[in-house]
């Protein structure tokens, strides 16, 4: 069960990096961010697109607990998983977000995520 939450975990960062790479104008659309030049989807393509197949990959590795490292791979992955909700309450705090979608929604997979990679990696 372990190595399978992890995976589920993966590909979402897979998707999340595959999208991105593929169309990061849409992959933003629903935070209303325009990616009207070439170095703002290079952006994209680089924090959502490239960072997001690495983490799946260093994933996966850590799924078959490769050289045991399971349990720092998701332990850092789970971090920035709370680093980007903790962001994400900052925002409601100084912003006006009436919606639930895209914050909120996106807050919960974040802390739901990083709550199920530590309980796999045997915290």
């Amino acid at each position: 069960m372990t190595a399978a939450v992890i995976a589920v975990v993966a590909v979402f960062f897979l998707a999340m990096g595959v999208y991105g790479l593929v169309a990061p104008t849409a992959l933003i659309r629903p935070f209303r961010i325009v990616a009207d030049s070439a170095e703002a989807r290079t952006e994209i393509r680089a924090v959502y697109g490239g960072y997001g197949v690495a983490v799946a990959g260093l994933l996966m590795v850590a799924a078959a607990d490769a050289g045991g490292i399971r349990r720092s791979v998701v332990t850092a992955v789970a971090v920035s998983l709370w680093g980007m909700a903790f962001g994400r309450l900052v925002a409601r705090a100084v912003e006006r977000l009436p919606a639930f979608y895209p914050s909120w929604l996106y807050f919960w997979v974040e802390i739901v995520g990083g709550g199920a990679l530590l309980a796999a990696g045997g915290w």
